[in-house]
């Protein structure tokens, strides 16, 4: 049996890759895939095999997916406006391949999400059921790792800023996620279903500043933003405008429930409770 992993060059992808060796496949038959595969060389002298795979290069995607049987399909980044075009394509090449399953990273209630995410997350959606994929939709919620890879800036200014008001945030390790999509990409009962996926224990931009007052011992306060004001302070940091505007776009949909989920399929997938924030937080401060 074939796995072929997209982004194994990024770190859900590369989580993904080890949750399937430590699963049992045979590392012969992963099949880890990038436009940069150089990064990924231990892999490789591990017995994974590697391929280019460019979504913007259909040829190299024939060639990275030949002979799939199962195929994770981790949503593109930004260009925005390039991802849905990017999905297709290779959407196109797995059933090219004969692909027996297509798992499809995608978000949150992305049937109704008003978010640009959301937008593009739909619209691949509905491309692999126009094109009648086997799939499962794996709908990830935001990554714990998106705050407590800002911790160093929000420690230096005590300030978790945002736009999100009161809204949850359901949010979960990568490694979680990628436990999850291991375990549907190696048992049986998953072509057609809808995951959505998220952390335990929701919070809000409040509360997760509250955590990282308890365990960093220092004060540290949530500052409500009108959005327009917050991608100024992200672009004034140094984000690209595009990511700034994603970003403050995704803290709307925050504040209207759409990165909440009280499903249990995370829990349920991995069999083990998700990471903890406060963990997650402890682990990054270490």
């Amino acid at each position: 049996m074939s796995i072929v992993v997209t982004g194994a060059t990024g770190q859900l992808g590369r989580l993904t890759v080890e949750a399937l060796l430590r699963r049992g496949v045979p590392a012969s038959d992963v099949v880890a895939t990038g436009r940069d595969i150089a990064g990924i060389k231990d892999l490789a002298d591990r017995g994974v095999v590697l391929r280019r795979a460019d979504f913007t290069d259909p040829d190299s995607l024939a060639t990275a997916f030949a002979g799939a049987e199962k195929l994770l399909l981790i949503s593109a980044s930004i260009p925005v406006d390039e991802r849905v075009a990017n999905h297709r394509r290779a959407i196109d090449a797995a059933l090219a391949a004969g692909v027996s399953l297509v798992a499809y990273t995608s978000t949150l209630q992305a049937d109704t999400a008003a978010t640009i995410i959301g937008a593009t997350h739909r619209a691949t959606e509905e491309y692999l059921r126009e094109r009648l994929v086997p799939s499962v939709l794996l709908r990830n919620g935001w990554y714990l790792e998106n705050y407590t890879a800002q911790l160093p800036m929000i420690l230096q200014n005590g300030t978790v800023i945002g736009a999100a008001a009161q809204g949850k945030v359901s949010a979960a390790s990568r490694a979680d996620y990628a436990e999850a999509a291991a375990v549907v990409l190696t048992t049986e009962g998953h072509a057609d279903a809808v995951y959505e996926l998220g952390g335990d224990e929701a919070f809000t931009l409040a509360e997760l500043a509250a955590a990282i007052e308890t365990a960093a011992g220092k004060q540290v306060t949530y500052a409500d933003l009108a959005a327009h004001k917050l991608v100024e302070a992200l672009t004034n940091a140094g984000l690209p405008a595009e990511l700034a505007n994603v970003l403050a776009d995704a803290d709307l949909g925050l504040s209207r429930g759409e990165l909440f989920t009280s499903s249990g399929d995370l829990r349920r997938l991995i069999g083990r409770p998700t990471t903890p924030l406060a963990n997650a937080v402890a682990e990054a401060l270490r």
